[in-house]
């Protein structure tokens, strides 16, 4: 399984953005997903996951009273609403594999996506 970010694009401070996470291949639901950033010159850091089974959430304390974490199974897609946008939200989102209680992620992390919030 891979999976794919999208949806990122130019922004308004004080705007709202839906990204996706689209997963290719089979076993989607058999996997937790989490979704990152990182902005220009910083390191990468975990903002939002959502657990496979029991779709417990997790949210990093920076980001979980403007961010919303949700999956469809259906559509094999983990969604990062992000709320209330600001200019330091700008970043490459990325999305990937979470492997519990380790927290480890896939090696794999594709292209992401880019939100530009302009002020």
């Amino acid at each position: 399984v891979q999976l794919q970010a999208s949806g990122g694009g130019l922004v308004q401070a004080g705007a709202s953005r839906r990204l996706s996470c689209l997963a290719s291949g089979r076993a989607f639901n058999s996997y937790s997903v989490a979704w990152f950033r990182q902005g220009p010159g910083k390191e990468r850091e975990f903002l939002a996951a959502v657990r496979y089974g029991t779709s417990r959430l997790y949210y990093s304390d920076s980001v979980k009273d403007r961010f919303i974490v949700f999956r469809d199974n259906a559509k094999n897609t983990v969604y990062l609403r992000v709320n209330d946008l600001k200019p330091e939200d700008t970043a490459v989102y990325y999305c990937n594999k979470l492997f519990l209680p380790e927290w480890d992620t896939d090696d794999y992390w594709g292209q992401g996506t880019l939100v530009t919030v302009s002020s």
